[in-house]
Formats: C-alpha cells, sequence, structure tokens
C-alpha cells in the first residue's frame, strides 16, 4: 500500500506549477537590480528586487501554498520511512565517511542510510522541485543593497574597533552594561534574515526540509549554484546543509580557480631537498602570488628520478605537516592533550616567525585546494577565526582543561566562596620574566565581580585565543585566505574545517584495547569480548564519535593510545561496571578517559546503546 501511495505521488504532475515558477522568476529579473561586479558573479549574480515586486508578490498571498508544500514533503518524509531521521540528523555529526572511496563504501550502513535516502526519495521530490524553486524565488529574495549594507557594517566594524577598550573599560564597570559578543552576532544574522523577503519561513522551510533538500542537491548539486544557492548565501541555511554537499559545492568552485590560474600560470614546480623540505619549499614560493600557488603542484626531490604523479606532491604534504610543529621553529605549542596545535605567543624568538605564519597558512590553504590531507590538528579556536568565528571560552576546553575548568568554577560559583580576589589584568611569564598585561584599560586596578565576572571570563579567554597571538593569527590567516578565499570556507563549521583539512582519524582498536584497564569487569567476561566486537564492527566515523565521547576528543595521541592524557597527566582508557536498571545507558567521562559500562543482556543490546550513546552525546560530555 505504501509503494502505491508513492506511486501516485510521483506520476501526480501540475503545469500549473512550473508556470508559476517562469512567471515568478521573470518578474524577479525584470523588478530587480542586477549587479555584475566580481563580488556579485561570484554570489550568482544575485538580484535585488524592489519594493513594487515586494507589494505585488505579498497582495498575492502564496502563504498557503507554501503551507501546502511543507505538508507534501512531509508525506513524502512519512512514505519513505525517512521522518524519524529528524532527531538523529541533529545530533550526528555531520562528517561521516566521506573522504575517500572507502569510506564512501561504508555509507550503506550508517545510521542515516543516506544512499538509500537518496535514491528512493529524489523522484519524488522532483515532482515538487517547481514549486520549492518558487519558494526559494519568492522568500530568498533580497529587498536591500547587500553591497552598501556591507559597506557600512565594514566602516561600523573599524568604528567599534577604535573604541573597543572604551567599551570593556566601561563594561568592567558597569556590569548591566556588558556587551554580549553572542548577542550581537544574532543581531547580525537576524538582520540577513530581515533583508529577505521571507527569510523567517525560508529558514524554517530549510530546518523542516533539511533531508529531503539535502538528498535532492546530491542528485542535482547544480541547483546549489542556482534556484537553491540562498542555502549558501544565507548564513542561517549553511548548519542544515550535510558536509558532504557542501564539500561538493566548495570543490566545484575551487576547481574553477584552480583552472583559470591553471590556463594563466601552468603548473607550480617545485625542485626540493628532501631533508630541507620546510625551508626550500619556503623560500621557492614566498614571492609567488595567489594565482601562482593554485597551479597544479609538480614536486621533485634532487637527486631522485621519481616523477610525480600524485605520490611525491602527498609526501611533501605528509613532511610539511610535521616540520611545521617542530620546537625548532617555535611556530606552535601542543595543547594538554598534546594532539593539537595553537600558535607560540613567544614565536617572536623565530625573527622571520611571522614569514613562516603566512607560508603555514599558505600550506594549508594548497593543501585545501588540492584535496591532500594533512596530519596536521589545530584548535577548534583556530579553525574558527580561519572561518571568521569569534571563539568563546567554552573552546578554551580544547587548550587547557584545567584552566577551562576554573574560569567554569568562576561563572558558576560566588566569587567570595571560591576565595578568588581578581582584577581584569593576567600575569604572564615571558621569556622568564612575569609580565602583567591589562584586560581592559587600567584593568589592574578594576576587581571582577558578580556582576562583570561573564565580562571577565569572555575577556580572558579572548586574550589566551587570539590578543596574545594576534599578530601570529594575522600571518596565518593571510596566508590561508589568500588560496581560500574567506566566503568560500565559510559555509563550513570549525569539525568540518578540521575533517576538510586532516580528514577521519585513523583509530588502531587493536591499540587502544591493549591500552585499555578494567574495574569491576576482567579482559575475559563474555560483556568485555562483546564491547571489542563491537569497536571493530564500527565505521570511521562511529570509532572517532567513540573516541569523542569517552576522551573529549577524536585525536589519536601521536605514539599512540599508551600516551592518552586525563586529567592526571598519561591516563589508560578504562571500562568500569556499573550497575542500574536493565538497558541503562552507558556514560563517559572524558577527565579520566573512562566508560560506564552497565551489564546488558545481549551484544546487539550493548551494540545498540554505544551507538545512541556516540550519536545523541557527542558535544555534551560529563565532567568529572
Amino acid at each position: 500500500e505504501e509503494g502505491r501511495a508513492s506511486t501516485t505521488v510521483t506520476l501526480s504532475t501540475s503545469s500549473s506549477e512550473i508556470k508559476l515558477l517562469r512567471v515568478l522568476q521573470t518578474l524577479h529579473v525584470l523588478c530587480g537590480e542586477l549587479h555584475d561586479d566580481s563580488a556579485k558573479k561570484h554570489e550568482g549574480n544575485h538580484i535585488f528586487i524592489t519594493q513594487e515586486l515586494v507589494d505585488l508578490l505579498q497582495s498575492i498571498d502564496l502563504e498557503s501554498l507554501w503551507d501546502q508544500l511543507t505538508s507534501c514533503l512531509r508525506l513524502v518524509s512519512v512514505l519513505e520511512g525517512v521522518s524519524h531521521l529528524d532527531e538523529l540528523e541533529e545530533t550526528k555529526d555531520g562528517n561521516d565517511d566521506r573522504d575517500s572511496d572507502a569510506d564512501q563504501d561504508e555509507e550503506d550502513t550508517t545510521p542515516g542510510g543516506r544512499k538509500k535516502l537518496q535514491n528512493s526519495v529524489v523522484g519524488l521530490l522532483t515532482r515538487f522541485l517547481p514549486t520549492i524553486e518558487a519558494f526559494f524565488v519568492v522568500n530568498a529574495s533580497s529587498i536591500e543593497e547587500k553591497a552598501s549594507r556591507d559597506s557600512a557594517a565594514e566602516s561600523q566594524s573599524e568604528k567599534a574597533k577604535q573604541q573597543d577598550h572604551k567599551i570593556e573599560s566601561a563594561s568592567a564597570t558597569e556590569g548591566t552594561t556588558t556587551v554580549d559578543v553572542d548577542s550581537k552576532m544574532q543581531e547580525e544574522d537576524d538582520a540577513d534574515i530581515r533583508m529577505l523577503v521571507g527569510g523567517k519561513r525560508l529558514v524554517e522551510f530549510v530546518g523542516t526540509n533539511k533531508i529531503l533538500l539535502n538528498a535532492l542537491l546530491r542528485s542535482n548539486p547544480s541547483l546549489l549554484e542556482k534556484s537553491l544557492r540562498a542555502m549558501v548565501q544565507v548564513p542561517r541555511c549553511r548548519p542544515f546543509l550535510d558536509f558532504d554537499v557542501k564539500r561538493h559545492w566548495f570543490k566545484s568552485h575551487v576547481r574553477r580557480l584552480r583552472q583559470h590560474a591553471g590556463r594563466r600560470y601552468g603548473s607550480l614546480r617545485l625542485h626540493i631537498r628532501r631533508r630541507h623540505v620546510f625551508e626550500d619549499a619556503f623560500h621557492h614560493i614566498q614571492h609567488r602570488n595567489a594565482d601562482e600557488m593554485r597551479g597544479r603542484l609538480h614536486i621533485t626531490f634532487r637527486n631522485e628520478e621519481g616523477v610525480d604523479a600524485g605520490g611525491l606532491s602527498r609526501e611533501f604534504f605528509a613532511i610539511l605537516a610535521k616540520e611545521m610543529f617542530n620546537p625548532n621553529y617555535a611556530l606552535f605549542t601542543s595543547t594538554e592533550d598534546g594532539c593539537t596545535f595553537q600558535p607560540n605567543p613567544n614565536s617572536s624568538i623565530n625573527p622571520d616567525h611571522l614569514s613562516y605564519f603566512r607560508f603555514v597558512g599558505r600550506i594549508v590553504g594548497k593543501a585545501v585546494l588540492d584535496g591532500f590531507l594533512l596530519d596536521a590538528h589545530f584548535t577548534r579556536s583556530l579553525y574558527n577565526h580561519m572561518l571568521g568565528v569569534k571563539p568563546t571560552h567554552h573552546d578554551m576546553e580544547a587548550i587547557d582543561p584545567d584552566y577551562y575548568r576554573n574560569l567554569k568554577a568562576i561563572l558558576e560559583h560566588d566569587l567570595d566562596m571560591l576565595g578568588l580576589d581578581l582584577t581584569f589584568s593576567i600575569d604572564e611569564h615571558i621569556f622568564g620574566r612575569n609580565q602583567t598585561v591589562d584586560l581592559i584599560e587600567n584593568g589592574n586596578k578594576i576587581k571582577v565581580t558578580e556582576e562583570n565576572k561573564a565580562k571577565y571570563v569572555s575577556l580572558i579567554c579572548q586574550h589566551r585565543m587570539t590578543t596574545a597571538i594576534k599578530s601570529q593569527l594575522k600571518a596565518f590567516l593571510d596566508g590561508f585566505h589568500e588560496l581560500v578565499k574567506p566566503d568560500l570556507i565559510s559555509i563550513f563549521t570549525a569539525k568540518e574545517l578540521e575533517l576538510l583539512i586532516s580528514g577521519m582519524p585513523d583509530i588502531d582498536i587493536t591499540d587502544l584495547k591493549k591500552n585499555t584497564d578494567y574495574n569491576g569487569y576482567r579482559a575475559t567476561d563474555k560483556e568485555i569480548g562483546w564491547f571489542w566486537n563491537i569497536m571493530f564492527s564500527l565505521s570511521r566515523s562511529e570509532k572517532a564519535a567513540f573516541l569523542q565521547f569517552v576522551t573529549g576528543s577524536s585525536k589519536v595521541p601521536l605514539n599512540g593510545f599508551s600516551e592518552l592524557q586525563g586529567m592526571r597527566g598519561i591516563q589508560k582508557f578504562s571500562i568500569h561496571k556499573v550497575g542500574g536498571s536493565s538497558g541503562a545507558l552507558m556514560s563517559a567521562h572524558t577527565c579520566f578517559n573512562s566508560l560506564d559500562l552497565p551489564v546488558y543482556k545481549s551484544e546487539e543490546e550493548m551494540k545498540g546503546k554505544l551507538l545512541y550513546a556516540i550519536n545523541e552525546g557527542t558535544g555534551a560530555f560529563m565532567f568529572a
């Protein structure tokens, strides 16, 4: 019966919907102002419609049509059995196995069932495509000149920077007037929505139908360049795009840039010494412009006969990924877990550090352009900087967990109870000397109170993740954005950008098993046997999600799990036997790299609970 209903919907078509779309598209062109400068061309020749057309669209009153469209798409979801995936898609890491051909094969077995969804639903969705396109034509139309708004925003931003210290000083002394950065960012997003004819309805529609729209975009990627391009252009719509859809869009734009560069400059040929790859590459490319850098890379190692068919370039990037973190260059420092890296605030000990940071930024950008993966993992705050997103105090957890817990305690408890007497300043050790740095003007004279402590935490995190490494960040980002423009890379989230740069981690379950302690269980217990059977059966993305769940990071220590870091230094992964009701969920303590594993009746039940935990538990870790 479901099959017959599905067929009925597929065969039901209407030329009137196509006619409506054509009329709306014609009005859109006739009553709009097209801007053909280079920026607008990149935005798909975006049209800013006149007020007359806005009034006309409102008089037509298409709201009932959009309601019917939403109802029909919901019916499609129910008929195809995909409506239950909504909640799962919200919590899943959007980074499923999409980093190699082997990963693509694993997609068939992922909980999302994306290949099956794509093949079964696209036929039905195509029937509704004219109405979907009409919806976007009407609701995603801009009613304000974006260029002038951006220009005004830039002017306002420069003005705000000049007054930054004054604002912060006033905020510190007057807790009720503290500038809430998150609120300001939300206001900017709301402004983007308000400049659209039906911005709010657009975001709600995309959010409600994200699974179906992603399936449609997989089958017809060109829609993201044409009628559905608002899903890229409107920042509030981007989170609803799946990673593979974003990456396909990104690669198509990158391919055009590389083709243009190749026609103009040809290949980028580097003749370097194997033992001096970092220095030779630095000197070879420091005077190359962005278009030259985008050319096809050809690597030749001196005194070697190898021809670069991709293997030598891959080896080149592998060597650079290690050398950029070489302590002798003093460019980066490792975080507490030893797996991720942050610009070194004391890198000035290297007189050429800023030139090297720009070089590293260009190398990362070149790897992203050419599709080479780097075994290089940066902090979440640095990824956010690359995306143009302001880091928050939550990003401090990955850099210094102990420091983050102290800041969290300040926010959650009274200062008097903690016995803290703080000012808006910070003590730093720079080349063996103690130095007091004011977070705001005269900060060492302004006390931290209950009213302004949130601002203090925000400023101290801003200092650690931004201000203290300002020049290093600028040089790195200048190099990266030379090759990968901000408007292209900003479509991704920080997690997705890490995937784009580094790919999925290779997690050796055998090594993890060898370095596991048991409490309440024995290695020979049947439950432990079930557990490791399940672990070996997981896909790469599921293994990464599990590692994230139990340790707080999907990174593998450089020397394997024998050096897994915890709250007390090296702390092996451990499994603890816990009681409780039948079918209880397992939980994790990331500070101790431990998993609380209840007793289950079967291996199937245990696997179901584990998959639920790693999918639903990502991003909400327990604090020990």
